[in-house]
């Protein structure tokens, strides 16, 4: 008995101190950091850094290094400011007990010579460079928002004249484009994608337009985000639609810290800290698994899963010279085999394709050096030599087990299975070297650069035998007009390429302050693509007029030139040289900055498209450039940033896209012409504690084709089939898309570090009724693939 409680004694004793170290008192810690100019990298002498809402702050020393002590733990917002350039203000810098937060941030000059009282309060987001189109997201500001579940492509879905793909894919389509237009660049390197479980893992494996499902950067990886809309100048090119710049994370160079997030899905750690007195490093490591969520949503069995690996590590060689090294490794696996099917399972319920089986794998390999070098003190030299792989192997095959009349399987283990019927292999890797020198003068500044990368393709398509393809296009050549299904011949659909090729760029762009209030940006590029063997010249042109101190008008105009997708190029016979998919496109804008967190902004826009990839017959691989295009359209927006413990936006986006396909059937709509969006975004922070945040969006019901089903094609009522023969390509609309987003976030500071704990609601409405469909052979159906309400909840731990 005296045993017994002295244990009990030992175990309230434990508990008691457990709790009390929980609620110990908060402490403080440090803010670190250096201030640079953001058009030449050179430190700023005697910027002004001040905590909001209290005495702390600090000036930055020769070095451009400023330290602030003392200051108590939670999120704090910053204010920096110094003379001749715009004021910064950033919001959610999380300070934690005994640890030194770090920072290097940029400022813009200040080209406006106007009265400094009066404009002071307006600036901080004028960038001459890109008047146009451009929007911004704080780390903070893509956790918080609703839906997106951490994930920076989700967040956004939500910005004017972006178009998604609802709620289940993570890829965007950029005022009436699609989602394989975009410039990808991570730390200055050109990516193939960004995106997990592209919906080619889950059908016939011809690219699917709704691109993937997940982002490969787990929550809180990526630093800073800039998005442009169109109208970006000739540093980037080799796609037309939008341009996206990541920066991941660069390591802590004071401390360490270690973080945590665990959740339906899996977990993500996180070490971020330094190891030498002039290197920092980061590192992050996801894996996420569906089998926990499928069985809570009782969805078909299948294997989903995937991962995502990043270090970098940065170093401060001395004085003149910066470097960072990133290596990213991204795997994922889908399948669905016999092993996954159950007795019980009605196949005419399954909608990830009834009657399919497949095994994907796919990976992403990203290894990249970019050095900075300051030459003088109005110029630097940017030089990034990197290497990227990515690996795909589609394997797709049927299977008929034993059913009853309802179509319930019965038994799994007897039937016809056929494990190989079709084969992708996509096998991509890149060598590739950029070096870029920007250099200012008085009143202009000057980038000049080179590309250059050697590309190797492996690619195979392959039908091990005669296959029936059910779904089909009037125009698609049927050898008898009488019969209603295609026949899949090996011959016309299986392809093989295996080659390298040069690609080289070279451009000159110029921003040019011509008085106070007018700034023009002339810019050239050249490019040389090896597999298309084309040449191009892409003249661009930007400019803003400053109207008074918080108004401007913003223009953009110029040509594009898009490569041809890798695997687009390797299903054609050596005689058919495809080319290069051109855009001309113009924008027209008016800003008004009402303060330095408000601004409302107007746009009107247009593009043009020429020599646009078209594929005559679905069931063959031969292509040409015979399309046209044109797409207008125009966005607006008023955006609160997050300042005052809320932020939020409210847009609406009017868009048409048209294509020709020059076939003799006229002009259709695009995928994604959209003709009207609506987005609502907020979020709002009561106490340090507690972040609640919503979002409601609504657009027109995507296009979708106009079809007749036909029934027993076959002419066998022992094999009854129906066929689908699309009679107008995207001829009708699917459902209006609407959807609200919940998120809830609590968090605790204790002296050990911060916990949180969030539940993300996407889709409360419900209505997962827009952008996958489905024809089903078996009974002639067009079936809606979602999953309505997907719920995501879990708890991060920063120690």
């Amino acid at each position: 008995m005296e045993v017994k409680n002295s244990l009990n004694s030992l175990i309230l004793l434990l508990s008691l101190c457990l709790v009390s170290a929980l609620t110990a008192a908060q402490t403080t810690g440090e803010f670190k950091g250096k201030i640079l100019e953001q058009s030449t990298k050179q430190p700023i002498i005697g910027a002004s850094i001040r905590i909001d809402n209290t005495q702390l702050g600090a000036s930055t020393d020769t070095n451009g290094v400023f330290i602030i002590r003392n200051i108590p733990t939670g999120t704090h917002s910053v204010t920096i400011s110094s003379i001749s350039f715009q004021t910064k203000n950033i919001t959610e810098i999380l300070i934690t007990s005994n640890k030194t937060y770090y920072s290097e941030i940029e400022l813009l000059e200040d080209a406006s010579s106007l009265n400094e009282v009066t404009i002071s309060a307006f600036k901080g987001e004028v960038n001459p460079l890109t008047p146009v189109s451009a929007y911004s997201y704080s780390r903070e500001e893509i956790f918080r928002n609703p839906g997106a579940q951490g994930d920076i492509m989700r967040a956004l879905s939500s910005l004017p004249g972006v178009v998604s793909s609802g709620s289940q894919f993570s890829a965007i389509a950029a005022r009436g484009q699609g989602t394989q237009d975009n410039i990808y660049m991570v730390d200055d390197i050109p990516m193939f994608n960004l995106s997990h479980l592209e919906a080619e893992g889950f059908n016939s494996g011809f690219n699917d337009p709704n691109g993937g499902r997940f982002s490969i950067f787990a929550p809180r990886i990526i630093d800073n985000v800039q998005f442009q809309n169109g109208g970006f100048d000739a540093v980037n090119g080799r796609r037309s639609s939008s341009l996206l710049n990541l920066g991941v994370k660069e390591g802590n160079k004071e401390t360490w810290s270690f973080s945590g997030q665990f959740d339906l899905l899996g977990a993500t750690l996180i070490a971020d800290g330094p190891i030498s007195p002039k290197t920092s490093v980061f590192a992050s490591g996801r894996y996420q698994n569906f089998a926990m969520l499928v069985n809570l949503l009782g969805v078909a069995p299948s294997t989903i899963s995937f991962g995502d690996y990043i270090l970098k590590t940065t170093t401060q060689l001395n004085a003149k010279n910066k470097l960072s090294v990133i290596a990213m490794y991204n795997p994922e696996r889908t399948s669905k085999t016999r092993d996954d099917l159950e007795a019980g399972i009605n196949i005419n319920d399954d909608n990830s394709g009834r009657n399919i089986l497949w095994n994907h794998r796919d990976s992403k390999t990203v290894v990249g050096l970019n050095l900075r070098t300051l030459i003088s003190s109005s110029s630097y030299l940017k030089n990034v030599l990197y290497y990227r792989a990515s690996t795909v192997d589609n394997n797709f095959g049927r299977f008929n087990p034993s059913l009853d009349p309802e179509g319930v399987i019965i038994d799994p283990s007897y039937g016809t299975y056929e494990p190989n019927l079709r084969r992708i292999k996509n096998n991509q890797q890149e060598f590739g070297y950029r070096s870029i020198y920007t250099r200012r003068f008085d009143k202009l500044t000057l980038t000049a650069g080179i590309d250059a990368m050697v590309i190797g393709l492996d690619y195979e398509r392959s039908l091990s035998r005669t296959d029936t393809v059910y779904t089909f296009r009037t125009r698609d050549i049927r050898t008898n007009p009488a019969r209603y299904y295609q026949v899949l011949d090996p011959s016309l659909f299986n392809s093989a390429f295996d080659d390298r090729a040069f690609n080289g760029s070279g451009y000159l762009t110029a921003s040019w302050r011509i008085t106070d209030r007018f700034t023009l940006n002339p810019s050239l590029r050249y490019d040389y693509t090896g597999f298309t063997q084309q040449h191009t010249l892409s003249p661009r042109l930007s400019g803003s007029i400053a109207l008074s101190d918080r108004h401007s008008l913003n223009f953009a105009s110029g040509i594009y030139y898009q490569d041809a997708a890798y695997s687009d190029v390797a299903g054609q016979h050596a005689a058919n040289k495809l080319k290069n998919e051109r855009s001309i496109q113009s924008i027209l804008g008016y800003k008004i900055q009402f303060s330095s967190d408000l601004k409302l902004v107007a746009e009107g826009w247009h593009k043009q498209f020429d020599d646009v990839v078209v594929q005559p017959n679905r069931s063959q691989s031969y292509l040409t450039n015979n399309g046209t295009g044109y797409a207008y359209g125009a966005d607006i927006s008023l955006t609160k940033r997050l300042s005052k413990n809320y932020y939020g936006q409210i847009s609406y986006s009017y868009m048409e896209s048209k294509r020709d396909d020059q076939d003799g059937l006229g002009e259709y709509n695009y995928i994604f012409n959209i003709p009207h969006t609506i987005s609502l975004l907020g979020s709002y922070k009561p106490s340090n504690k507690w972040v609640f945040s919503g979002k409601f969006r609504y657009s027109t019901g995507r296009p979708t084709d106009r079809f007749i089903v036909h029934s027993n094609v076959l002419n066998d009522p022992s094999m009854m089939r129906y066929s689908q023969e699309i009679t107008a390509v995207n001829g009708e609309r699917l459902p209006d898309f609407i959807s609200l987003d919940l998120r809830a976030d609590y968090n605790v500071q204790r002296a050990w570090g911060t916990f949180s704990a969030f539940v993300d609601l996407v889709n409360v409405s419900n209505r997962f009724n827009i952008n996958s469909e489905q024809f089903v052979p078996e009974t002639g159906r067009i079936s809606n693939i979602g999953l309505g309400i997907f719920p995501t909840f879990g708890v991060r731990v920063e120690l």
